[in-house]
């Protein structure tokens, strides 16, 4: 993996930028390394969050982004058994690019410590999904399965970004989201975490063999867009 100025580097080989930050013809917004990234363990390292992980400019460059490409809906509206309702809008993209450039600032320095059965945390995912959820809409309860990327590496942990959501706890102002919570169960049902969406802040959870039931509550008022990705192990 390449360290944070090896990849500023790269990208200003490949793109000119704007004094805004913004790349001249790319898809996507620079995204500046983070330092003091503070985790808040809802269960222990199985489920976790990190505060300010984009900011508020990246987070509403990343949603500008997306629209410019498009979304396609997605949805399972009368699910077989055993399906999850699922109605949102989502983009998907390969890059691994984007993928080194997100785990490189911030998240390897976290995951170093977090070993699974001998294995190490190597990058994320290059498979790049933003979903959007409008009035109404939501994911209803399900696991995320592990995927298998090849050369005896496995995903392990789902990543999610908020790209938008309320500012701060007590955020109430006309533009915050309402709804659209990330709710995780036990065995038995019961609620072990509700997570309220703040723009830029990262949730991240074990996922396959381990991974907990799990729901996107209905969005009740304004848009939730989220960026997913995978933190693979190997």
């Amino acid at each position: 993996m390449a360290t944070p100025g090896e990849n500023e580097q790269r990208l200003k080989k490949r793109k000119k930028r704007t004094a805004t930050g913004k790349e001249i013809g790319g898809r996507w917004p620079l995204i500046r390394p983070k330092a003091d990234l503070q985790i808040n363990r809802l269960k222990g390292t199985s489920l976790f969050t990190i505060a300010n992980f984009f900011t508020s400019t990246e987070s509403k460059a990343f949603i500008q982004a997306a629209e410019s490409i498009g979304f396609a809906h997605q949805g399972s509206l009368g699910p077989a058994k055993g399906e999850a309702y699922r109605d949102n809008d989502r983009i998907s993209v390969t890059d691994p690019l984007l993928a080194e450039i997100i785990w490189q600032s911030g998240l390897k320095r976290i995951f170093d410590d977090i070993k699974l059965q001998g294995k190490v945390a190597i990058g994320l995912n290059p498979n790049i999904r933003i979903y959007r959820y409008s009035v109404g809409q939501r994911f209803g309860r399900h696991i995320d399965e592990s995927v298998d990327i090849g050369g005896g590496q496995t995903t392990q942990y789902t990543l999610l970004i908020y790209l938008t959501g309320k500012h701060s706890k007590n955020d109430t102002s006309l533009h915050s989201l309402v709804g659209g919570e990330t709710v995780f169960y036990d065995h038995g049902r019961g609620i072990v975490a509700e997570v309220a969406p703040v723009e830029g802040m990262a949730l991240l959870h074990i996922h396959g063999n381990k991974c907990m039931l799990h729901e996107a509550r209905v969005v009740i008022k304004n848009v939730k867009y989220v960026l997913r990705s995978d933190v693979i192990y190997a």
